[in-house]
């Protein structure tokens, strides 16, 4: 069985390199690559906007890494005078390790669902809110504080753009391979992977390989576009990913 790991570098490269030295299969095939972000050089001063009690929604590994090199780069401290809040496990921990401060997250999944369940996160009047995201993506965060009386606002950390492969050249090439277990981790990824595969051969192939995904959500979209085959690994970070391909 071989198996084609679409996230973005260093983790799918990092995942592919843990697969190999169990004796499996894997080749590393990012579909997007992340850049920084636009609203980075604000960061600073988006942050001065928050007051003691305010809160920071960290939404992704890639948010803590390019928001932290910033500060850095700017000789800024992350101020402990707020709330943090991260979504998923392995992003809050990372931030935790970087920075040294307190960060809450949901232990029920990853998902920002899950994170709005916390009780702390229920009502939101006279709060200000700052989002460090990357570019698009869901609005559920943005639109559910908002409801709740939060003043939301968000920093483009990071931007994340496509990476062009030729449709038809993908899965010949791949069914070569033999891939037959694909891992997904976004459901940006899932429709682009979709929409890469075109031709009725390929797309009969794409459809009838195992999809490993890392939330009911995505589970659900794949389940929408065709898939039958569908395994959902407890979290997004390699260590429950490889718990899933085991």
């Amino acid at each position: 069985m071989s198996i084609l790991i679409t996230r973005p570098a260093p983790s799918g490269e990092e995942l592919v390199k843990r697969l190999q030295t169990v004796g499996k299969i894997a080749f590393s095939v990012p579909l997007i690559e992340i850049y920084p972000g636009a609203d980075l050089p604000l960061l600073s001063q988006k942050m001065q906007w928050l007051s003691a009690g305010d809160l920071v929604f960290l939404l992704s590994k890639n948010a803590v890494h390019y928001a932290n090199e910033q500060l850095i780069q700017e000789d800024q401290l992350w101020p402990d005078k707020l709330s943090y809040y991260g979504i998923g496990k392995s992003t809050s921990l990372l931030f935790q390790r970087q920075t040294g401060l307190k960060i809450f997250w949901s232990e029920k999944g990853e998902t920002s669902e899950d994170l709005l369940q916390l009780p702390s996160l229920q009502q939101m009047s006279n709060k200000k809110v700052l989002l460090l995201r990357g570019n698009g993506g869901r609005e559920v965060i943005t639109s559910t504080l908002r409801i709740r009386g939060g003043d939301v606002d968000y920093c483009e950390c990071y931007s994340r753009q496509p990476v062009k492969y030729h449709a038809a050249n993908f899965s010949r090439h791949w069914q070569q391979y033999g891939i037959k277990t694909i891992v997904v981790t976004s459901g940006e990824m899932l429709q682009l992977l979709y929409n890469l595969v075109t031709d009725r051969d390929g797309k009969a192939w794409l459809l009838g390989c195992c999809l490993i995904v890392v939330s009911e959500r995505l589970a659900d979209i794949a389940r929408s576009l065709g898939w039958q085959v569908i395994k959902v690994a407890k979290s997004a970070d390699n260590d429950a990913l490889m718990q899933a391909l085991e």
